[in-house]
């Protein structure tokens, strides 16, 4: 398991790596723009400026933390699968469908579109799970080319069974009014959905960190050799970890349909699951952080737009700062001296604790 040291290391290199991300970004903006003190303040200032614009940051963050939590479960036992963007839109299209056909009373309409959200990423996530158990095949390749081949689908049966066709735009027919989360602030289009992302997030972390299942989710991605010869049944691990992450991101897909929308009118991937990689990245597998992180990545991404929008940088500097910080995770030699040290000084402390413990024992 992880040793405190372990852990502080993954915070501070997390951090430093998001200032030289931000650093990079300052640079940028002094080099493109005609007014970068005017860029900055509208990146880092203006996105909390009132009430609306900080409802506006928390309305950005909720669908991303369902995919952070679904990467968190995924890293933790070393399995990068890419498929969450595809079963956030597959999830949403299930909601949207529940939501437009389905006639249940309120409350329970809203539980049953979710549900059905869950249900489809989960199965999605079955795929490059068998594949990666019983072929050794590789779950990043395979879920990278599901994202597709799921949108391709969807959209089939969007255009041509579900299209409201009295609409000149593709959506389907509007959600019935029993299935809408409905808002958690008035005034503002931030919905219950937040108050469901950090409900998940405790629920995810006290499966990973409570619960048999998540102890041995851990193991296999520490040393999966060990876990083996352990007695844990790998392959099965790796099956759960997926659709457990295929679950989440379904809801994820769902939560932003019933919470944002009024039809279903998504008509291309919407990225959320490349934002789930950077978010476990920046919470360090940690699902009780995974919240800290969202807010403050859609904080920096509403910025960015903010930045576009009033002055002359162009809004793909979020994107820029997301490479930036996947470069320096990547880079293994990255603060490796410093996590050196850590530890040294982490065994020498125990020892000095071991030989205080023997000497009072005399």
């Amino acid at each position: 398991m992880k040793t405190k040291s372990t852990r502080l290391f993954g915070l501070l290199r997390g951090f430093t790596a998001l200032l030289v991300a931000l650093l990079v970004a300052f640079i940028l903006v002094f080099i493109t723009s005609d007014e970068p003190f005017k860029a900055l303040e509208n990146l880092l200032i203006t996105p909390l400026t009132n009430w609306n614009r900080i409802s506006t940051v928390l309305t950005r963050m909720i669908p991303i933390v369902f995919t952070g939590l679904a990467v968190c479960v995924m890293f933790s036992a070393d399995q990068f699968n890419l498929a969450g963007e595809g079963c956030v839109f597959a999830g949403g299209f299930a909601a949207g469908l529940c939501a437009v056909y389905l006639d249940l009373p309120a409350g329970i309409h809203t539980v049953v579109c979710l549900l059905a959200a869950m249900l489809v990423g989960a199965i999605i996530m079955l795929v490059p799970a068998l594949l990666k158990a019983k072929l050794g095949a590789s779950e990043m390749v395979v879920s990278l080319m599901m994202n597709y081949v799921i949108l391709d689908v969807c959209l089939h049966f969007l255009h041509t069974y579900f299209k409201d066709r009295s609409q000149g735009a593709t959506m389907t027919l509007p959600f019935q009014s029993t299935s809408i989360l409905g808002t958690m602030f008035q005034g503002t289009r931030t919905s219950w959905g937040l108050l469901i992302a950090i409900v998940a997030s405790v629920l995810v972390w006290l499966f990973m960190f409570r619960t048999k299942w998540g102890y041995a989710i851990r193991m296999v991605g520490i040393n999966r050799e060990f876990s083996k010869y352990s007695g844990i049944k790998v392959g099965f691990i790796i099956v759960l970890c997926q659709v457990v992450g295929g679950l989440i991101s379904g809801l994820g897909g769902g939560v932003e349909q019933l919470g944002y929308y009024q039809t279903f009118r998504w008509i291309q991937l919407m990225g959320y699951g490349w934002d789930g990689v950077t978010l476990a990245i920046l919470a360090g597998n940690n699902p009780l952080l995974v919240p800290v992180a969202a807010f403050f990545i859609a904080y920096l991404d509403y910025g960015c737009t903010l930045m576009n929008t009033n002055t002359s940088v162009p809004a793909e500097m979020m994107d820029i700062i997301s490479v930036v910080i996947f470069l320096f995770f990547a880079a293994e030699q990255f603060l490796k001296r410093t996590r050196q040290r850590m530890v040294v000084k982490e065994t020498e402390r125990e020892l000095a604790e071991v030989k205080a413990e023997e000497v009072s024992a005399e």
